[in-house]
């Protein structure tokens, strides 16, 4: 009744809530996704999606598809894998970011071992400078980090979805606008950091790091204690912190990419690595949409 193809076209654009996004990550044609999208619709007598020239949203029973979706596309991946006798097998390197510390990711990580069981998962949770560093010199196969949107785009890397960077502290904060904004960082080369650092240098604002650290849940201890404000991607935003409002009269940072990227093809890994994209890729919308619950 369904299409695999339409499903996986659908989830692409409910994770991106953009047919552009979805068009790019998959190598479709945006009329393509359309016509798959509506071609599950018809399936399903029912929209999916409530879209107009400004922005695409899931409704009810789209939201009520996306769960539908996974587990259809799990089950036909299984039986693809049990009639063709193919067992993955070999060592896996892959790196994180500090920013899915928080997520649900280790669920898709937990379902990935559970299904292939042969494979030698090793986890390296970093900042995304380093990790991309670290796939570059080859001590890595599978990459999931952020990117800049004008950074050079590695080749090959996959698109899980771009965010707007947003200021957030604890609840009541209040920043002094005689003062230098209190920051809190991670170190070098910090993706985040960057771009705070450039966001305030643009406006002419004085700023002072009042916390860093390479660890998340040390920014966050820090945060939460009310030290100050980060830098943080608006769909990731941590239980306990909020969006600081325009009053405090903080500039835009920016926005960045989250990308799963592949590092030079070992044969031993190769097979694990496009598994694991793959499945990163289809409950990429774990990751944000909701990803704190």
């Amino acid at each position: 009744m369904y299409e695999p193809t339409h499903l996986r076209t659908f989830l692409s654009v409910a994770q991106t809530l953009s047919f552009t996004q979805a068009a790019r990550r998959l190598g479709l044609r945006q009329s393509t996704v359309s016509q798959h999208v509506r071609r599950l619709e018809e399936a399903a007598g029912r929209q999916l999606f409530a879209r107009d020239t400004h922005s695409v949203e899931l409704t009810e029973d789209g939201e009520a598809m996306l769960g539908f979706a996974r587990r259809i596309l799990d089950v036909h991946e299984q039986a693809a894998q049990f009639f063709t006798g193919t067992r993955l097998r070999g060592r896996l390197r892959f790196g994180a970011s500090e920013d899915f510390v928080l997520t649900r990711l280790p669920e898709i990580l937990e379902r990935f071992r559970q299904e292939h069981p042969e494979v030698d998962l090793e986890l390296t949770v970093e900042l995304s400078g380093t990790l991309h560093e670290q796939l570059a010199e080859g001590r890595l196969d599978l990459v999931l980090a952020k990117r800049r949107p004008e950074d050079p785009r590695p080749d090959p890397h996959r698109l899980v979805w771009q965010d707007e960077l947003v200021w957030i502290g604890a609840p009541g904060l209040r920043l002094d606008p005689h003062r230098p904004v209190p920051l809190i960082v991670y170190p070098p080369p910090g993706i985040t950091r960057d771009l705070a650092l450039r966001a305030l240098e643009r406006e002419g604002r004085q700023w002072r790091i009042v916390c860093s650290s390479g660890s998340l849940n040390g920014l966050l201890a820090a945060a939460r204690a009310g030290l100050g404000v980060m830098v943080h991607a608006r769909g990731l935003i941590p239980p306990g912190l909020v969006r600081m409002p325009e009053r405090a009269g903080l500039p835009e940072p920016g926005s960045v990419d989250f990308v799963v990227v592949h590092g030079r093809r070992r044969p031993s890994a190769q097979g694990a690595a496009d598994a694991l994209a793959a499945a990163i890729l289809a409950g990429g919308d774990r990751l944000h949409r909701g990803g704190q619950g």
